[in-house]
């Protein structure tokens, strides 16, 4: 496992922005609500706070000229840094593991997972450093 410093933060001024749009959301809406409930909030804080994005990607999955499947993203931002927003307590490997194959596929950076729970908004950040 590699250790980056705050030095080596990826994309640092655009993730500020991007948690403060999350901290906004749940500060308003709270907690207990569908991810979609989230999901819509996110969008209408990107478009006020005039944040490139697309909602509910479609990614293609090609091997050997053959299309094999799609993967769906939550948010792509400024075509930089994948947002997977989840309702639950903890971050399960499976999630971190996805998130790390949308980075591959799309041969991005950085991915962010954002947890609505009761007490607050918790993310974590997914680096691909291939």
């Amino acid at each position: 496992m590699v250790e980056l410093k705050r030095k080596d933060l990826i994309y640092p001024e655009l993730c500020y922005k991007v948690m403060g749009v999350l901290f906004e959301v749940w500060t308003r809406l709270g907690y207990g609500h569908k991810e979609k409930i989230y999901q819509k909030a996110i969008e209408e804080e990107f478009k006020s706070a005039k944040l490139e994005f697309q909602r509910e990607l479609p990614v293609k999955i090609i091997y050997k000229n053959n299309l094999i499947g799609l993967y769906y993203f939550d948010f792509l931002i400024k075509d930089k840094i994948i947002l997977e927003t989840k309702i639950r307590n903890y971050f399960s490997p499976k999630n971190i593991n996805q998130l790390y194959s949308y980075l591959k596929v799309k041969n991005l950076k950085l991915g962010l997972i954002a947890h609505f729970t009761k007490t607050g908004v918790k993310f974590k950040r997914v680096v691909n450093i291939d």
